[in-house]
């Protein structure tokens, strides 16, 4: 595999279009240029004006693939206990979990969600020496101290709440992977158990990986908080769940994400957007914050965990 090639991996549907080009706006004028990127995006169904729109950044060091998403899924049913945010069916967060098989030309790979800024240079972080773990990732500080959600984690994923990391970020080691079956593996749990859970692809890799993770520093998944915490000189922002600049305007780190979006095809349309962000949306937010919540505290005493099969024998970690 050429060291000087570094393979990178988006996925989406049309919905998320604009905000991947705000992404890719970041990635690319702060990339280390030495270095080929080829930027896969698994998608569903997004337009050809939007592949065209996208295409923009096709050039010298970046090369775009739109890889429709050709696997069957028919496993992953549209059930409460895959919805994301307790909300939604976005069939696309799973895509990830099948990088490793659907691109055996590669051994390593960077994953990175597309409700994102990338202020630092996405090179260093490919340098990362993973030692004998499968994924790097970094913890989850967005949920470390609020305690429903660190029940949930400690007792029904089964990690300490330091431990748990957030998916929108990873660093892949394919070919280990590959060689652990990691996706059967994951279709197997599926298959058999259909955990409940309140960030399904994110808690089936906590459950999975876990001991061999390797924790990247919070500058590489800096995320709006409750606490109001910055991290200084962030590399990549990531604005989680409903900390989206696009819909409010007092979001932590908004203006970085404005200084990128300015420069995109569809910056009037972002700002129509968090025009029309109603009230109603914003209750329906809150809402859903709230039975994540509720979700998360019940979970752990109700039902079938991580956790509790783990304990009485069943392979849960590879």
């Amino acid at each position: 595999m050429n060291p000087t090639v570094i393979p990178i991996f988006f996925t989406i549907d049309d919905s998320f279009a604009a905000y991947l080009d705000v992404a890719l706006q970041s990635l690319t004028r702060n990339a280390d240029p030495t270095y080929t990127y080829e930027i896969h995006i698994i998608c569903d169904h997004v337009s050809d004006e939007n592949k065209k729109i996208l295409n923009r950044h096709n050039r010298s060091s970046f090369n775009l693939h739109f890889d429709e998403m050709s696997r069957d899924l028919g496993a992953i049913k549209d059930s409460k206990e895959n919805h994301l945010r307790c909300d939604f069916m976005a069939l696309s967060i799973f895509y990830r979990l099948f990088i490793p098989d659907m691109y055996p030309q590669y051994d390593m790979a960077i994953y990175l969600d597309a409700d994102i800024v990338v202020p630092g240079d996405v090179s260093k972080l490919w340098t990362t020496d993973l030692g004998r773990n499968i994924i790097a990732a970094c913890p989850d500080h967005s949920i470390s101290e609020i305690p429903d959600f660190v029940h949930y984690v400690e007792d029904a994923v089964g990690v300490g709440r330091y431990e748990y990391i957030n998916s929108a970020i990873l660093v892949m080691n394919l070919k280990k992977m590959r060689e652990k079956n990691f996706c059967s593996h994951f279709l197997s749990l599926l298959e058999s158990y259909h955990f409940d859970s309140i960030a399904p692809d994110q808690d089936y890799l906590n459950a999975i990986c876990y001991g061999k993770i390797e924790f990247l520093d919070e500058c590489w998944d800096a995320m709006p908080n409750p606490a109001g915490k910055y991290v200084r000189d962030p590399q990549i922002i990531h604005y989680n769940l409903f900390s989206k600049p696009w819909n409010y305007e007092d979001v932590m780190y908004a203006n970085v994400f404005w200084k990128y979006a300015i420069d995109s095809p569809y910056y009037l349309r972002i700002v129509d957007h968090r025009k029309n962000y109603t009230e109603e949306m914003k209750l329906h937010d809150n809402e859903q914050l709230q039975l994540m919540l509720s979700k998360a505290a019940s979970l752990p005493d109700n039902g079938t965990t991580f956790k509790k099969l783990n304990e009485k024998g069943v392979a849960i970690r590879i």
